[in-house]
C-alpha cells in the first residue's frame, strides 16, 4: 500500500482482517495524508479534513477486525454542522435538528420552508442511488455506468447542484446553503454533478462529528488498529519506483533502498504521480498520463492556522464565511484563474469541542480559503501568500475577532505548492479530479488499474472520490475487488 491516508489505511486494515499481509508505505515523518497534523507552541493544527461524517463507514473497518471502534477514538458531535455567516450580518445555522432548521430557513424566506422538505425528498433519493447502491461499488466497465444511468437520469445528473438546489428554494442564501458542500470534495456547485446533494442526506442521517484531540487522533486509531491485527507501516521513505513486467506490477522500491516483491500494489498515492513519477518503465502508464494530464482538476486552498489568546464559545466549531460574491468567485476559481481580491472562507474552531488542543485560555482555528489550482494560477506564492494570510486575519478580525492580530500566539499558512511537494499533488490540487459527471464512476480512475491487473487505486482520484466517506468507500469497493469478490 503506497501512502497512509484515510483510503490507504482503510483498505490496509481491510486486506489485513481478511488475512492479506499488507505493509503501507508513507513518505511523511506521520501517517495521515491529508489528514496530516502539526504541533506548535503548544497548540495542535489538523491539516484537513476536519468535518466527520457518516461514522458508520469508518466503524465498519473495526467491526471487520473483530473490534470497537470506541477503544481507539472517541467521537463528539458537532452542533450546529455549520454557522453560515454573510457580509451583511446574516447569519443561518446549519443542524439537523428540523425545527431548528425549519425556523432558520423561515429567516430567510419563509416560503421556502415547502420548498426545503421536497429538496430534502430528492437529496434522500440520490442519497440511496447514488450512496447507498453505487458509493461502494467499483465501476470497471462501462456497462456499469449504463446500469446506474436510469437512476442517475431519474435525478437529473446532468444538472448541477446549485441549478437543482434553486429548483426548489427562492432564496438567494439558502441556495448557497445548501449547495456549498460540493466546495468541501473539490466541486464547484454551478457544475458538480446534482448526485452530490446527496450530502445533504449523509449529514441530516449521520450528523456531523469530530474525534477528540483532532483528526490526527481518528488517523492514529487507524494505524493502531491496523498495527494491532498484524499490519506494518514505513514512516518517512517515500516510494520511488513501482517495477512492472509486462502487465504485471513485480516490486516496489522506496527512497532508502529498502524494496519488497509484491502480489499487488494499492496506492492511496496522487494519480498523475504515480503514473507519470512511479511507473516510468511502464509504456501503458505512460499512456495513462498523458491522459490523466488533459482532464480538470480540482482547485487548491490556501490555509491559514493560528493560535490565539483567549477562548471564543460563541464561535462555532465549524463556520463558513461567505464573500460577497458566490457564483463570480467561483468563476474565477474554476475557470478564469483569478485569485480575487474577495473570498469565502472555512473557518475551524476546534478548541469550541475540545479545549486540550491548546493551551489553557487560548483557542486553536484555521481558515480555508478555496483558490486555483497552480495549471490555472502559477503565481508566486512566497509573495502572494503573506499578503493573502493578512486579507484573511483581517477579515476574521472585522467580523468576528476584533483585536485577532494583537491575540496571535502562533501562526503559519500552507499554501498550493506546499500540497504539491508534501502530497506530490498534481497541480498543487487539493482533492484531484474535479467531481463533475464527466469525471465521476466509469469515467474517473478505476480502482484496477485496466492494463495493469493487480495495480489498484484508493483515494480522492478513484471512485467515488474526495472526502472521508468517499475515500472510505473506495477503500471497500477497492478491496472488493483485490480480495476476489468485486
Amino acid at each position: 500500500m503506497i501512502g497512509a491516508g484515510f483510503g490507504g489505511l482503510a483498505l490496509a486494515i481491510r486486506l489485513q482482517a481478511a488475512g492479506v499481509a499488507t505493509t503501507v508505505l508513507e513518505a511523511r515523518d506521520r501517517p495521515g495524508g491529508r489528514a496530516y497534523y502539526w504541533e506548535r507552541d503548544g497548540f495542535t493544527f489538523d491539516a484537513g479534513p476536519t468535518v466527520i461524517t457518516d461514522p458508520a463507514c469508518l466503524e465498519e473497518l473495526w467491526t471487520v477486525a473483530g473490534q470497537r471502534m470506541a477503544d481507539d477514538v472517541a467521537l463528539e458531535p458537532v452542533q450546529p454542522f455549520y454557522r453560515l455567516h454573510w457580509p451583511d450580518g446574516t447569519t443561518f445555522d446549519y443542524t439537523n435538528d428540523d425545527v431548528v432548521l425549519r425556523e432558520e430557513i423561515a429567516k430567510l424566506n419563509p416560503a421556502d420552508v415547502a420548498g426545503y422538505g421536497r429538496f430534502l425528498d430528492y437529496s434522500a433519493g440520490v442519497f440511496r442511488e447514488g450512496y447507498e447502491k453505487l458509493g461502494h461499488v467499483a465501476f470497471l466497465d462501462f456497462a456499469s455506468m449504463v446500469k446506474a444511468a436510469p437512476a442517475l437520469a431519474k435525478y437529473q445528473a446532468w444538472r448541477s447542484v446549485y441549478s437543482i438546489v434553486s429548483s426548489f428554494v427562492k432564496s438567494e442564501k439558502l441556495r448557497e446553503a445548501l449547495s456549498f458542500h460540493t466546495l468541501l470534495v473539490g466541486g464547484n456547485p454551478m457544475t458538480t454533478s446534482a448526485i452530490y446533494a446527496l450530502i445533504h442526506k449523509l449529514e441530516r442521517d449521520g450528523g456531523v462529528w469530530f474525534a477528540k484531540g483532532g483528526t490526527n487522533r481518528l488517523i492514529a486509531g487507524m494505524v493502531a488498529l491496523f498495527e494491532r491485527i498484524g499490519g506494518q507501516v514505513r514512516l518517512g521513505d517515500a516510494v520511488t519506483r513501482i517495477e512492472t513486467l509486462g502487465d504485471r506490477v513485480t516490486a516496489v522500491e522506496t527512497e532508502s533502498g529498502w524494496r519488497a516483491d509484491v502480489d499487488m500494489v494499492a496506492a492511496n498515492a496522487d494519480i498523475m504521480h504515480v503514473y507519470r513519477d512511479l511507473m516510468k518503465g511502464s509504456g501503458a502508464a505512460r499512456r495513462t498520463a498523458a491522459k490523466l494530464e488533459r482532464k480538470r482538476y480540482s482547485p487548491s486552498l490556501f490555509l491559514v492556522h493560528f493560535g490565539i489568546k483567549g477562548t471564543w464559545p460563541g464561535i462555532p466549531h465549524h463556520m463558513i464565511l461567505f464573500g460577497p460574491r458566490y457564483k463570480g468567485l467561483l468563476d474565477d476559481i474554476y475557470d478564469h484563474g483569478v485569485l480575487s481580491e474577495d473570498f469565502s472562507l472555512y473557518l475551524h474552531h476546534p478548541t469550541v469541542t475540545d479545549p486540550s488542543m491548546a493551551p489553557e485560555g487560548c483557542s486553536t482555528f484555521y481558515a480555508l480559503a478555496p483558490v486555483p489550482h497552480m495549471g490555472k494560477f502559477p503565481g508566486d506564492w512566497d509573495t502572494v501568500a503573506p499578503i493573502m494570510e493578512k486579507r484573511i486575519l483581517d477579515e476574521i478580525g472585522r467580523r468576528l475577532i476584533p483585536d485577532i492580530h494583537d491575540r496571535i500566539v502562533t501562526k503559519f499558512s500552507y499554501a498550493p505548492p506546499d500540497f504539491a511537494s508534501d502530497l506530490n499533488a498534481h497541480l498543487g490540487s487539493a482533492f484531484s479530479l474535479e467531481p463533475v459527471l464527466t469525471q465521476s464512476a466509469y469515467f474517473r480512475v478505476h480502482n484496477r488499474d485496466d492494463a495493469i491487473g493487480n495495480l489498484f487505486f484508493v483515494g480522492a482520484g478513484t471512485h467515488p472520490g474526495a472526502g472521508i466517506p468517499g475515500v472510505v468507500g473506495s477503500a471497500k469497493a477497492t478491496a472488493a475487488l483485490m480480495l476476489g469478490r468485486g
